[in-house]
Order: structure tokens, then C-alpha cells, then sequence
């Protein structure tokens, strides 16, 4: 179930390029599935638009409360509003929304591919799979070693971790691309989860289908309002009835199947 409310920070913290902030949010932890996001209005007096964010981690319960963490990119007003929050601020929260990832229903071996502050959401989808018993792997990617999403708990129940920095200050040197190939032989992974830029995205969907590999990607563009009524984030898909449709991502998505986005029209 969706809930509006008012949500605080209860911490926030500055890791690498990113700033993690840590949002007291009781009723959207219960009902939270990995690929949900949540959606936030920023009262920075430029923005009237929200911003959707990725969750990072759920907690049911800690020394905070009921809790979720969302990964900020500062850059724009809104962002760096939203990182420099102190503790005990307020913000108007919506969540969790949009479709999750589907998780298969026998424990096979899936690949997690992210890149940049978009692998968050695949954290809690570990996390679950894990659970479920699936062999994970995972590939992460970014420009720099700072913009790298890091995980100690997912790392450590993961069958194998993959990095990959464009300027090879972290792991090996390249991009997703390159590196997903061989992750990919390497995991005998079936299914393929992902979470990053469009281009990154768009091969990963490639790469799989040539593989035999199901993919599911969780796409990021600009949602105005998050919650389906204004329809500013129309995306191109493919539809189950092989008919092409405008849909949005905000309540069709973000999540889809991989082979079902027209990556032309995008």
C-alpha cells in the first residue's frame, strides 16, 4: 500500500560521491519490495516537480525505528537540498511505488549489473534472492572508485563481485559492456537484474538476450510527480500482447523486462 507521509531524517551520511540519507519511513518498510522507489518533494524554492529515489536498505527495526535509505547524487538545487538535511528535518514522502523486479520462483543463479548511485536498488534485491536461496552475482561499475555503491553485507553472502571503473581506479578498467560478458559465463546466470543509464541498460538487455539470459531493468528517467497522474515519464515498450505502447514508468515500470523497451524510441 502507498502512504503519503511526513518522513525524518534520522541520519545522513557522506560516502564516496554520494550522500546516504537515512529516512524514518513506518508503513512503506512493510510493504516495500526491491525495484520500489519512493518519491520526494523538495522544497528547495526552485523545484515544484518531485524526485523519485532509489532505496538503498530496509530496516524493520533499529535504533532509529522502521527505516529506509535512499543514495543522493548531490549535484542540482533539489539534490543537494535533499543531502544537506541535517537530522531531525522533515520531508513529504510518498511510497513505495512502481512495479518491483520479479524474482524467480526456483533458486537459480541471477546476475545484479549496476552502475553508479542506480545500483542501490539492487541491494535489497540481493538480499532477497539470497533469502530465496538463488547463487548471486554481482557486477558493479562506475566512472571512479568513489561513485562505486558498496554493500558489505551483500558482498559478503555474494558468490562473486565484479567492479569495473572507467578511469581503473577501482577493480579493472572499462564498462559494463565489457565486462558483462564474461560475468555473465562465469555466474551461469539465467537471470539478469540492472540498474543504471539507459546506454548501460540497453546493452545489458542485449548482452543477455544473446546469452539465454532473462533481463530485467530498472529504468531511470525524470518522473515529475511518481505516482502515475501526470504521465511526464511516458516510455516506449513492447507490451505482453507483442503490441507497442506508451507507458510510464512511474506505475508500469520502473522495472521491465529487458527485451520489451523500444531502446530506439527511448
Amino acid at each position: 500500500m502507498t502512504l503519503q507521509s511526513t518522513a525524518e531524517v534520522r541520519a545522513s551520511e557522506r560516502v564516496g560521491a554520494f550522500q546516504h540519507v537515512t529516512l524514518a519511513a513506518p508503513g512503506v518498510v512493510e510493504t516495500f519490495r526491491p525495484g520500489n522507489f519512493v518519491s520526494i518533494g523538495l522544497d528547495d524554492g526552485v523545484h515544484l516537480a518531485r524526485r523519485s529515489f532509489w532505496v538503498h536498505r530496509v530496516r524493520s527495526s533499529s535504533s532509529f525505528g522502521a527505516t529506509i535509505d535512499i543514495v543522493v547524487r548531490p549535484g542540482g538545487a533539489g539534490s543537494t537540498w535533499l543531502a544537506g538535511l541535517p537530522v531531525g528535518a522533515s520531508v513529504d514522502l510518498i511510497g513505495p511505488l512502481g512495479r518491483p523486479f520479479a524474482q524467480p520462483k526456483e533458486p537459480v543463479p541471477c546476475l545484479l549489473v549496476g552502475e553508479g548511485y542506480a545500483a542501490a536498488s539492487l541491494f535489497p534485491l540481493a538480499e532477497r534472492l539470497v533469502e530465496r536461496g538463488c547463487p548471486v552475482s554481482l557486477l558493479l561499475a562506475a566512472d571512479t572508485a568513489d561513485e562505486v555503491i558498496d554493500g558489505l553485507d551483500v558482498r559478503r553472502s555474494a558468490e562473486a563481485v565484479t567492479v569495473v571503473t572507467g578511469d581503473g581506479s577501482m577493480g579493472a578498467q572499462g564498462s559494463v559492456a565489457q565486462a558483462l560478458p564474461g560475468a555473465l559465463q562465469r555466474s551461469g546466470a539465467s537471470v539478469v537484474y540492472a540498474a543504471g543509464p539507459s546506454s548501460t541498460l540497453h546493452a545489458v538487455a542485449g548482452v543477455s538476450e544473446l546469452h539465454g539470459a532473462w533481463s530485467q531493468v530498472a529504468l531511470e528517467v525524470n518522473q515529475p510527480c511518481g505516482t502515475g497522474l501526470c504521465h511526464g515519464c511516458i516510455v516506449p515498450a513492447v507490451g505482453e500482447d507483442a503490441i507497442a505502447h506508451r507507458v510510464r514508468a512511474c506505475a508500469e515500470g520502473p522495472v521491465f523486462r529487458g527485451d520489451r523497451i523500444q531502446w530506439g524510441l527511448l
